[in-house]
């Protein structure tokens, strides 16, 4: 992806450009990566042009639908299968390979199931950006954003997915990637997405906002402190940090000067390829990250990040100050335990009266 948001498809042609020099029979070239709306055309035409005159082929757009780290279970059950091609001849050879799924099948043109693919995931992030708003505001009204989701989530119409507020935002390889493209597209075909314009804004102030959290209880020079994060993987059950939250997270609070003392299951080696060593111990364990630190964070919603074991922490944390990021912990046992708590969308013993929200010109001009 560029800076203005366009999908590097320099890859995609040059396979294109190989499949077109190596075809020797009718060939279906079935094309699963996420595209922008009119790529599978283009990817027709390299191939003809490099192609030897009259050589049978069909372009097929199946986009796929897998959530990192539960890519065979999504397989196995997956919600449907689309397929684009104005190819009838494709289309049945896609109907029995697909014969074994017990799935609706799509069928349709080849730029609607590229837009399909990136509709779907604009959606979910647009979910995300949504309840993150609607936290803002329960903070503010005194309401509690995990009550308000999952009374929200039990209308079938909307569904309880994607409705976890988080103060770090998505993040990953595709929603931000995606949401950037399908916003890119629209402003290629002269209109501006009003609606994606602000999910992005929301996204990347949802950060901003968190660390405002923790320079109000903390104040603005960290020099001198030591955080402890847990969490750096964009989410959990995978190592990927690619447009990860905790990442960002972590470059905010090293640019206030803090130390910090991290852990995550799966994540450490790719976040040492980022950071090194500078202002970054990395931990052993998720005890060990929250030895002597002054405050902790929580970024990513590990499971045995839920089974911290209160007691044990707070005889091995030199401060008190816990900002929960994914509002993973049960908020009465780590306020009964002595600890300021500090989450997202809900009033805590750390949380203090502020009307003022982080505005989207922080996003040119730097904190």
């Amino acid at each position: 992806m560029g800076d203005t948001g366009a999908a590097d498809l320099t890859a995609v042609m040059a396979v294109a450009k190989e499949v077109g020099q190596n075809l020797n029979g009718y060939k279906i070239v079935v094309t699963k990566s996420t595209v922008p709306v009119g790529t599978n055309e283009r990817v027709e035409q390299v191939i003809k042009e490099n192609a030897q005159a009259g050589m049978d082929f069909d372009v097929v757009s199946n986009p796929e639908f897998l959530r990192e780290g539960a890519a065979i279970e999504d397989m196995r059950n997956t919600n449907r299968t689309v397929v684009g091609t104005k190819s009838a001849r494709a289309l049945n050879m896609m109907r029995e390979l697909y014969k074994g799924f017990n799935a609706p099948f799509v069928e349709c043109d080849l730029r609607s199931a590229e837009m399909i693919k990136y509709a779907s995931n604009a959606l979910l992030a647009t979910k995300i950006s949504f309840i993150n708003e609607i936290g803002q505001l329960c903070e503010r009204a005194g309401a509690n954003v995990q009550v308000v989701a999952e009374g929200v989530g039990l209308d079938k119409r909307i569904g309880r997915a994607f409705l976890n507020a988080t103060g770090v935002g998505y993040g990953g390889s595709c929603f931000p990637k995606d949401v950037a493209a399908l916003y890119k597209t629209s402003t290629d075909q002269a209109y501006d997405f009003k609606l994606l314009r602000s999910v992005m804004e929301v996204n990347e102030l949802q950060k901003f906002n968190f660390m405002k959290k923790i320079t109000k209880a903390m104040g603005e020079n960290l020099s001198g402190c030591t955080i402890g994060v847990l969490g750096l993987a964009f989410k959990n059950d995978t190592d990927d940090i690619r447009e990860s939250g905790a990442i960002k997270m972590i470059r905010m609070i090293r640019g206030y000067g803090a130390e910090l003392r991290v852990y995550d299951p799966a994540a450490m080696e790719n976040t040492k390829k980022v950071f090194g060593h500078d202002q970054i111990y990395y931990a052993n364990d998720m005890y060990d990250a929250i030895k002597d630190v002054d405050a902790l964070c929580i970024f990513t919603e590990w499971g045995n990040f839920k089974l911290l074991d209160l007691t044990k922490t707070k005889q091995l944390m030199k401060g008190n100050l816990i900002f929960d990021a994914r509002n993973l912990l049960d908020q009465k046992a780590v306020e009964s335990s002595g600890f300021v708590y500090i989450a997202v969308g809900k009033r805590t013993n750390g949380y203090t009266e502020d009307g003022d929200i982080v505005s989207t010109a922080i996003l040119k001009n730097g904190r």
